[in-house]
């Protein structure tokens, strides 16, 4: 499937400010980018950084005080693994890659612990597996309002579910901390999001079944095997788009993703279980 993608940013910079950037669509074996490209005005000097395990691509620049506004514009090819989700089981912690453990754990905005007697409860007794997943994607999506202004980016997955409203980033957060709380390692991922309307950065989380990283999106917004991958972490502290430090003002921002390859728009949704990852043999990074 073949994706013309990419953003605009404009800021009003009050001061000088360091912004770290995390736009970049992911090198993953699953991903060919065609063609790329990044543009700052002011042209500033760039600092990039891909982490090794998990291929987050961060930008780092210094900008005066003044106008700043930055263009990425992508062509990709994304090929997605598709399974029957009833034929996906659980991985037994005690069988689970020792990298994957960390993803297990509570996190600054996925309060797992806080979260395991509720999701034990609601949860607990279903059939393990991918369908398991599946069904608190449901159970969110049926209780959880989706609601712009509800949240904000300090907002943690247990201070969603007293609120029983969120946007993408909640969602993705409360399907993340149930899955922990259940012993199913889970995180946080970004992504350009084909069939998202208004089209915007989109958050969903994947879980870790069968030695394989499966996506998962509990607002049932976005195509499902149509998520470009941006980055992926414990939590959205990680993989911010726009991590700023001065002082300065958002002015415009435009986030854009369409199809390609002759395909007509919208697609039907896929209820395929979808993966973006090629796993290595002892490891689940990316």
């Amino acid at each position: 499937m073949r994706y013309t993608l990419g953003c605009s940013l404009s800021y009003n910079i009050l001061s000088d400010t360091t912004f770290i950037f995390n736009l970049e669509v992911a090198k993953l074996k699953s991903v060919e980018i065609l063609s790329e490209s990044l543009v700052l005005t002011p042209n500033l000097k760039r600092d990039v950084y891909t982490t090794p395990d998990l291929l987050n691509r961060y930008l780092g620049v210094n900008v005066p005080m003044g106008q700043f506004a930055l263009e990425y514009n992508a062509e990709v090819d994304l090929t997605v693994h598709r399974a029957d989700p009833a034929t996906i089981q659980e991985t037994p912690i005690g069988e689970l890659p020792l990298d994957i453990l960390p993803f297990l754990l509570p996190s600054r905005f996925v309060s797992s612990d806080r979260l395991t007697p509720f999701a034990q409860a609601e949860f607990g007794a279903l059939p393990k597996g991918h369908q398991r997943v599946n069904q608190i994607c449901n159970w969110i999506h049926d209780h959880i309002t989706y609601k712009p202004g509800t949240s904000d980016g300090e907002t943690t997955a247990d201070e969603s579910l007293l609120k029983r409203a969120g946007v993408c980033r909640d969602f993705a957060h409360i399907g993340t901390a149930f899955c922990r709380a259940l012993g199913i390692p889970a995180r946080f991922v970004s992504c350009y999001a084909h069939g998202l309307v208004p089209s915007d950065f989109h958050a969903v989380f994947e879980a870790y079944l069968d030695g394989r990283w499966w996506l998962f999106d509990a607002t049932r917004q976005a195509d499902l095997d149509g998520l470009v991958r941006i980055g992926v972490g414990r939590d959205a502290a990680e993989i911010a788009f726009s991590t700023p430090f001065g002082n300065m003002q958002p002015v415009n921002q435009q986030v854009r993703i369409q199809r390609t390859d002759g395909q007509g728009s919208p697609m039907p949704r896929t209820v395929d279980a979808i993966s973006t990852e090629v796993p290595a043999p002892n490891a689940g990074a990316a």
